[in-house]
This record gives structure tokens, sequence and C-alpha cells, in this order.
């Protein structure tokens, strides 16, 4: 949501901070905050104001008039204040019909001051502009200030001046206190713009001698701007309504959707109840809600929330589990119900989804059993029938009885069953698999004429444009009646491969001549071309890095459809509106500022451009043009009989509840004409009125179904239009969030909009408004596809619609990557592997997730043995690992690979090509002995040879011994590297077999010349066959083949590249030039024949 409310103390430490006015605000600050936890002698410490003032507390929980209910402590002093706090502090306290217990308390100077020196100010948010209201008389017996104050409307991008306020404002001010109100006024008018404020009240605002005092104060600021104001806002706490509680668990899910680019939202309120949800869709899951409160559930409902965008199957689980958590907490003598509903997805892979939730279900099998849990799902959308198969097989393997429908049941038909108020029927009809409508059944793959894509209930015209219509000068651009057409072009915005494909197979199915996708625009990238299929053909769509090089090339273009980020799309879309060529602009992204969005609509309407959204899927035209992912994929398509015109007009704010319109409409009607979700923000870029009227004035829509929703009043236009004549085409509409006037304390739905501010606002009253009027308004969303189908069949019985005959689509290969998800076809992979994945949300080494390698503290060695041994070996193997690195680490520069690593950087080559150079000089005369030494000393271990008869073969063969000898340290002069590693080696591992047999080889040949000693290389070789074959994690197979496939040499690689990396560095910082080798320091001798 966008509007949220803020304490009283955060909603004045703004206004203390940041308000620019020449009025002198008095008691800056002087403001302290008290609950359960508060040490008062630090708070005194803290504000030494407290013992010195005559005090006013007062709870800081979003509770209305205080005054009136007797909940602020007037004119006391400190003792006083403590003893007012003690006698109500985690009281449960009744405010209208909510209950709560006090425990945030707000203590302020008391400012004496006469009635007269009281004022009511209050600034709030519209579509239009920003509405100041002021009263001269403020305080508790303000009574209806909508009737009785003076308001001044600030249209968007407007700036109030003092005059203004002066003039429409002060009317009844004393004309000693109009400078500083008009000042202070406007000063807090410039502070709520800046900050993003929606609503701002002060009453009493009280104006002295002194100067001004806040005493009382209301807020909410858009919380979508958290990315502009956070410098300012720095972390703000949203107190939940009075009367529900803020528990840990919405918290958590609150950060989770905070971190994903899906939407996750979880509110409690009655955690004892029985009967759960687990919606999928903002709009989805009101009219889930609302259904359970008309069939009586609303006592039992335990929570709101819903889950879309989209989430992981890792996100998905995370929510599950913490809903199934919460209601095994308790135990309910009727047993519960959990409801997994949701309408018919646009682009979330179902399945996917239902993974997160099947493995959530199976984690906590055993309390859902024992507290008696009944589960309910109905869902439809991308792989769906996976989806739902994986869901009913986990209710056979747990036990757990889950009851599984899919798009052949009425969205909220599961509710009903759960609250046994319908029968569950025992094998629901299933609808044909998506394999079935995208794999022709037949031999032709012949497209159909294109005559179907006519209207089925009008005659096929040459034209079906309908020009705007010309504006009259000095007044702003008249928008289209006909925002798509067969023609229709768009430039997508955003690198969105997927949606772009999705257009282009609907216009193959609609038998469009051309793709309507021109180009894509996407700055992050040069310009190149993206391939994409038309048909069983690939074709190349080009990609642009600005727009106005799309623009140019393509001025056919008269679309704009924008996938651009909240944080990118005012920018994108007001760029868009700089070219006269775009009419229509979808803007997909959520979480837009009100404050940006408005001044996009203001700018479209002085430009006569129609705006999709924001937050929306987008919107569909059967035969014609389809936005992005709207409509689902090509099943959905097909099922719903999308890629032809139907009679049936509809406009909706949720972008999933389309689909499900989509669905509703297929089946009750000759099908859909055009569809639109406008969105779910509060100032959608089009309105319900905007769509209801081009429909109204398009020839082909013979009826018009409205899907409205509590919050706005945009539906009482609809109301208007039909009482005075202008819409004449029967009216369906209902509006979703009845649900809302039987809670005890609001609740803001999954939508930024879904809230009511006001009685009118409640989509009780807008549903009883529209009937009034004579829209046809069914008595629950239940019957509402009984109504469209009642209102169809009139209109076919007296002629106005005549159903067409139904031609088939041509069919569209599957795209290999979905066949596959599907299961319908297989392929060996091209790679295997067995010790990382990173698919998931959390990357996992050899089937250990990162966070336990962390909270097990394993270390570099562990993770070593994780990726290249596949196990997770003892701590002491860990430590050896980790201290054969350090001793290999470096050994000076003047070896081999060091030197080369010098001379590389020396000569300008970066680091990787520098750390490459020393790396290749490893090999059996330097460094690499390691798996050398293992395998000589194993073979000969291992066939019982004597350490003398090893030693006399190896110089009979004419070979060296690899791992013995060094060119400086001697049996005199020990390499202490070897000596720490031996100390540690014969102190931990449980036996050293091999390494005992190295050492009475070193003194057979140490005997012979003191050099020839076990070096690190062979020390670690053997050694390492030692960990391996006795630390009880391999077989003596697998020890054997890790030796040969050269693990060991692994080590000295490993260790060694720090080494080099540091010469790189070391060179680099010295700054060293161009190495070239001395002359003196090589013998220059003529070819051996020459010399003789």
């Amino acid at each position: 949501m966008s509007a949220k409310a803020i304490s009283e103390k955060t909603g004045k430490e703004f206004v203390y901070k940041y308000i620019c006015t020449s009025a002198p605000v008095q008691n800056r600050f002087y403001c302290a905050s008290v609950t359960t936890e508060t040490d008062w002698d630090r708070l005194i410490q803290e504000h030494p104001w407290l013992s010195t003032m005559r005090l006013v507390v007062k709870p800081d929980q979003l509770i209305k008039r205080r005054g009136k209910l007797g909940l602020v402590g007037i004119n006391l002093d400190l003792q006083g204040v403590q003893e007012w706090v003690k006698a109500h502090i985690m009281k449960e306290t009744s405010v209208g019909k909510a209950k709560g217990v006090l425990k945030n308390f707000l203590i302020e100077p008391f400012v004496p001051h006469a009635q007269e020196e009281e004022f009511y100010v209050c600034i709030y948010a519209t579509r239009e502009g920003d509405h100041v209201l002021f009263h001269h008389e403020g305080g508790v017996e303000v009574g209806d200030v909508d009737a009785k104050a003076q308001r001044l409307m600030v249209p968007v991008d407007d700036k109030l001046s003092e005059d203004q306020v002066r003039e429409q404002l002060l009317l009844h001010v004393p004309d000693n206190q109009k400078e500083v109100l008009s000042n202070f006024i406007v000063g807090l008018f410039n502070l709520y713009e800046d900050l993003y404020f929606t609503y701002l009240e002060i009453n009493p605002l009280v104006v002295t001698q002194d100067g001004v005092y806040i005493l009382d104060m209301a807020a909410k600021i858009d919380a979508t701007a958290d990315y502009i104001c956070k410098a300012k806002w720095g972390d703000v706490e949203f107190p939940p309504p009075f009367g529900r509680e803020a528990y840990p668990e919405e918290a958590y899910i609150a950060d989770l959707d905070a971190k994903s680019g899906a939407s996750l939202k979880l509110t409690l309120l009655n955690p004892r109840g029985r009967i759960w949800t687990m919606v999928a869709g903002g709009g989805a899951s009101v009219v889930y809600s609302d259904t359970i409160c008309d069939l009586g559930g609303v006592d039992e409902l335990a929570n709101y929330g819903e889950y879309s965008g989209a989430p992981s199957e890792q996100q998905t689980y995370d929510y599950a589990k913490t809903i199934l958590s919460l209601m095994t907490r308790e135990k309910h003598p009727q047993g519960k119900v959990l409801i997994i509903g949701g309408s018919i997805a646009n682009f979330t892979n179902v399945a996917a989804t239902f993974k997160g939730i099947v493995r959530a279900i199976k984690d906590y099998q055993g309390p859902l059993k024992e507290h008696e849990v009944t589960i309910f799902v109905r869902r439809g959308g991308p792989n769906y029938q996976e989806g739902l198969r994986v869901m009913g097989e986990v209710g056979k393997t747990t036990g757990i009885p889950i009851h599984v429908f899919g798009t052949e049941t009425h969205m909220t038909a599961i509710v009903g069953m759960a609250l046994g108020h319908r029968p569950i029927p025992n094998q629901p009809p299933m609808d044909a698999h998506t394999a079935n409508f995208l794999l022709n059944a037949s031999n032709s793959a012949v497209t159909p004429a294109a005559t179907r894509t006519a209207s089925f209930s009008e005659p096929r015209t040459s034209n079906d444009v309908t020009p705007a219509k010309k504006s009259k000068a000095g007044l702003p651009a008249a928008k289209a009646t006909t925002l798509f057409r067969k023609h229709t072009k768009a430039i997508v915005w955003g690198m969105q491969t997927r949606a772009v494909q999705g257009m282009l197979d609907f216009d193959y199915v609609c038998s469009r001549e051309e793709p309507s996708v021109a180009a894509m625009v996407y700055p992050f990238t040069g310009d190149h071309k993206q391939k994409f299929y038309w048909g069983h053909k690939e074709i190349l769509l080009p990609v642009y890095k600005n727009m106005a090089d799309a623009m140019k090339k393509h001025p056919e273009v008269d679309v704009l459809i924008s996938f651009a980020s909240l944080r990118s799309a005012f920018d994108s879309t007001v760029e868009a509106m700089q070219y006269p060529q775009i009419h229509t602009i979808a803007i997909i992204a959520e979480g837009i500022p009100e404050a940006q969005t408005r001044r996009l609509i203001k700018m479209a309407d002085e430009k006569g451009v129609t705006i999709i959204g924001p937050a929306t899927v987008g919107g569909i035209k059967p035969g014609c043009f389809k936005i992005g992912n709207t409509g689902g994929m090509l099943d959905n398509i097909l099922a719903s009989k999308l890629y032809r015109p139907g009679s049936v007009a509809y406009v909706s704010r949720s972008g999933g509840m389309s689909n499900e319109l989509n669905n509703i409409i297929s089946r009750t009607t000759d099908g859909v004409y055009e569809g639109v979700a406008i969105g779910g923000d509060r100032y959608p870029g089009s309105t319900f009125m905007d769509h209801v009227l081009r429909y109204q004035d398009t020839p082909g829509v013979k009826m018009i179904v409205v899907l409205g929703e509590i919050g706005g009043t945009e539906e009482y236009r609809i109301c208007q239009g039909i009482r005075e004549g202008r819409i004449t085409k029967p009216v369906v509409c209902w509006c979703i969030g009845t649900c809302a006037t039987m809670f005890a304390s609001e609740v803001q739905f999954g939508h930024a909009g879904a809230c009511a501010n006001q009685a009118s606002e409640t989509a009780v009253a807008k549903n009883q408004a529209l009937r009034d009027a004579g829209a046809y308004v069914p008595k629950s969303f239940d019957e509402l596809g009984d109504v469209i189908r009642t209102v169809y069949d009139e209109l076919v019985a007296n002629g106005t619609i005549v159903p067409a005959q139904e031609v088939p689509p041509p069919t569209v290969p599957m795209d290999y990557s979905w066949a596959r998800e599907l299961g319908l076809i297989r392929k060996p992979a091209s790679f295997m592997t067995s010790i990382c994945d990173e698919r998931g949300q959390e990357l996992i080494y050899a089937g250990m997730p990162i966070t336990e390698v962390f909270k097990e503290e394993m270390g570099l060695g562990g993770v070593l043995g994780l990726l290249w041994f596949q196990r997770r070996l003892p701590r002491y193997a860990c430590q050896f690992i980790e201290m054969c690195l350090m001793v290999t680490a470096d050994h000076g520069p003047a070896v081999s690979g060091a030197h080369n690593t010098i001379v590389c950087a020396r000569a300008g080559k970066d680091l990787i090509s520098s750390l490459t150079s020393g790396l290749l000089t490893i090999g059996d005369r330097f460094g690499g002995a390691l798996d050398a030494a293992a395998k000589q000393f194993s073979k000969a271990f291992d066939s019982g040879m004597l350490p003398m008869e090893f030693v006399n073969k190896m110089k009979k063969d004419g070979k060296l011994i690899m791992g013995i000898g060094h060119r400086v340290k001697s049996i005199n002069n020990p390499d202490m590297r070897v000596q720490i590693l031996k100390d540690f080696v014969k102190q931990h591992f449980p036996s050293t077999q091999l390494l005992d047999y190295a050492l009475d080889v070193e003194k057979i040949t140490t005997s012979k010349k003191p050099n020839l000693i076990l070096n690190v290389d062979g020390f670690i070789g053997v050694a390492f066959v030692d960990l391996l074959r006795t630390c009880g994690g391999f077989t003596r197979d697998e020890a054997d083949e890790f030796v040969e496939i050269g693990a060991l040499n692994g080590i000295f690689v490993l260790g060694r590249s720090m080494g080099f990396i540091g010469h790189y560095l070391d060179q680099k910082r010295l700054k060293q030039g161009l190495y070239r080798h001395p002359w003196d320091d090589i013998s220059y001798v003529l070819p051996e024949h020459m010399s003789m």
C-alpha cells in the first residue's frame, strides 16, 4: 500500500525538523514517548523539561477524538502524568467497534490558551490536487469540518501562496493573526509536498502572542516514496490501527515483501480463528475475504493476506510456513480450514509457487493433522494443472484432507465447501491440460481466415479505428475512443522478453499480419537485435538504448508498454509523452509514489494520452492486441477465447481478477470484446468511467462489466452516467471489499487504493448506489457469473447480440523451455554437477545451505571439503587443509611461478594474465609434486615394498622420488613448514602409516645427501593420503580416486595463487617498470658445431 498512518510523535518530529516558515513554532521537539518498558529516571534525564513544566499526556496509537473519549490528561505535573499513565497503561479500551490495549503514550508541554486561539487545518490529497481545509474554531468541538471549513484546492504541480491562504481560508481570522497563520500554512503545505504526506491534520493549531503551537496531529505519508525521502524520514515505524496488535509474523512478512520484487502481505485479524487463507492476488484476496464474511465466517476469519507477482519457491515457502505456524498454535473444537485460493494467474508459474507451499505442508504435516486442518485449493494460470496435481499428491502422502479444484470451478466455490454451505464434489471436472491447447491435434496448420476477428455481434468494417476528437484551442486534447486495433504497434520499455513473446504468440493466434511489437527500449545495453518467434519462424526485433531513436525509426507506433521499475517509471513515461505519436501508455510497475502518478495524469490529460496503470497487468482486445502478460499464457488465451472478439467489455482494478473475468465471461457469454485492468493504486492513470464511456461509444460492445473495489468514489460517476442517460448499455457491476465494514479495525487490503476513508467509499455503499441507479448488481461475487449470463441471454433473445460461429485459431508451437517445464519432453543435460546448486533462494554447497556453512563456522577448509571432496570433513581435517594453504602461499620471488608473475606484471599485464603466467609453471619440477609423491609412495607402501627397496628401485629405474629433495633446506637446515605440519598431523590424525613410510625413506636419502629431505610438497601429498584413508569419510577406492584425478595438486595451486597475487599487487604498488634480464646474467655461446 502507499498511504500509511504514522504516529503523532513521528509526524510532529517531521514538522519540527523540516518546516520552513517565519512563524515562530514553539515547543519544538518537546515530546517524550512512554511505553511499558520506559525507565522514568532515564526519560527525565533525556527530557529535563518534564520536571519543570506543566504537561499533557495522551495515547499515541492512531486513536481519533481522544479528547471526547477522555483519553487526554491535561495540565498535570510529572507525578500526575505518571499516575495517569499508570491508570491507563495496558488497559483495554473501546474506540468505536475496535477494542485495544493502551501501551504507547506521548507527553508534551501544556499550553495555556483561550478558545479563540484554537484553529483547525488539514491538507489531504485527491486525484486533481491537494485540498487545504481551515476553520477558525478548532478543538474538541470542531464538529463537521467538511461542512464548516473554508477550503482551497491546489492543483497538481501548482504552489500555494500566502495571498491565496489569506483571501480564501482566513476569512474569519483576526487581522493580527493572519500573517502568522498564512506563513505557517504555506510552510506546512510545502513540507507536506516535500515529505510526500498524503494527509496532515492539526487540531487544534494554537496561535498565541508567543507563536504557533501544534497540539494534536494526525498524518499519513506515502510509504512508496521511501527511496526518495529516506534521508529525511529515516527508519519510519508504521503502527497498526488501534484494536489490532502488531505481530512479529506480520513484520517478518513485511520484511520479505520489502526484499522481494513480488508482493507478500499478511494481517492477523483473529489468531484464534478457524478459517485461514493463503490467497494469490491483491484483488482475489479481497474477494475471498468478502465471501467468507458473506457466509457468516467473519468472527472466525483469522487473517487477511496475499502473495502475487511471481514469488519464488523459497519466498512462497517462507510465506506458507509462517501461516501454518500461526494456525497450528492453538486448537479449535471444530478443527480448522485453510483456503489456498486465487484467480487465474497472468504470468506466475503456479506449479513453482505451489512447490513452496507443498514443502511447508510436508514440514508441518504433524501439527496440521493434530489440529484437524482441512485444505481447499482453487487456482488457475500457467502450469496450474501440474501445481494442482502436486497439491493433490501431498494430500494423499501426508493423510491431510486436501480438496483441489481448477478453473472449471468458480473462484470462490471452495469457500462454500470449506464452510459447509455446499457439497464437495467427489471428482470435479478438469479442464484440458496446457499441452492440449498448444499442440496441434490435427495435421492442419492453416491459419483461419481473418474474418473471425470482426466482432461477433456487428458487421465487419474495413477500418475499426475511432480517431481522437479534435480539441478546441486552449482545452486539453481529447482522448481516443479506440485504444487498440488490428494494426496497433507498440514499443516495449524494458528487457521483458517473455512478455514480448507472449504478445507475439497472441498476435499469431489472432491472425495478425505483423507482430504488435515494433521495438524495445533498454537503456542498459547498446543498440542490438533480439530474437523472437513468430509462429514457427524466428524473427529479430530491434532493441534501442534510448527512446528517441526508437520513436524516430518507428513512427507507426502509438502505444508504449512500460516495464520500467518504480524508480524509473516516472521519468520514462514523461519522456514518452513528449512524442505526439504516443496515444496510449501502459505502466506496469507497482509502488510509484502517488505524487508522481498525479503529475503523470495531469500531463496525460493535457496531451490527450490514455494511461493504463500504474500497478497493472494491462489490458486485452481479443483479435487485436494485448498488453504484456495480460490474459496469461496461450492455454488461457485459447480457453477463454481471447483470440477473437465477443460482445462484452469489462474494466477492473485487479490484474488477476481481470483474468478471472476473462474466464467467467467466456463461460457465460460469447466472449470478451475488450478488457482493461486500470491498476490497484489510489490514482490510476485512467478511471472506470473513462473506459465505460469508451465502451458506450464502441458499437461492438453490447454490455459492460465493471469490477469495482472498496476505496475512492469513481463508481458514483457510473451511477451518474446511468441516471443521466450517458450510459445506455447494460452495466453489470460488483464492488469487492464488502467485508471491510464487518471488521472491528481498519484493514489495508492488497491494492494501495483499497481502503475506505469515509462511509461512501465502502463497497457496500457503492454496490447499493449502483443498484439504485439501475446497474445489474449481484448479491455477491459468487453470483456475478449468473447475472452476466442472465443479461447476455436477454440481449441474445432481443436480437441485440447475434452469436457468430466459432472458428478455430491457428496452433502455435510450444516453446522448448515451457514444454520441458510441463514435462512433455526430455533432453540430456550438457553439464552435470554435484557440488553446488545456485537455483534456489539460497546457495547450496554439496547439499549444505550457505547459511549453515557460516552457522557451523566451517571455515575455508570446510568449504573446500564440501566443494572438492563432497564431504563434511572432521574439524582437524579442515584445519590441516587451511594449514596447507598457509604454508604453500608463497616461497619468495625467486621461484619460477613468482618470477613469471612478476615479469608479466611489470610488462603491464592485468591480474588474471599475470596470475595465469605463474600458474602455468606449476608441474612436477615446481610445486606439482603433491600428486606424484602421493602416487609413488602409496604404490610402494601398498605393494609391501620396504623403504630401502623403494629407494633402490627408483635409482635402478633412473627416476626421481617425487617429494624428496630441496635446493636450500636440508637435514641440518630443516624446513619449518614441514615441521609445523608434522607436529599437527602426529597430534590429530588417527593414523599416519604412509607418512611414517615416507619419513623412513627420508632417513635413507638424507644419509646419502643431506638436502634429500621430505619437502613440503611430498609431506602434504603423503599426509593427505593418510587423511583420506583414515578420516572415516571415504572408502579406499574413493580416496585413491581423489589422488588419481589431481585433487592434491589443487592444494598447492590454490595456496600459491595467494602468493602470486601478492607479488602482482606488490609490483604494481612499487610501480616497477618493464623487466629486461641483464646481459651479465646470460651466457651467450655459439652453436655447438661452430664453437668446435
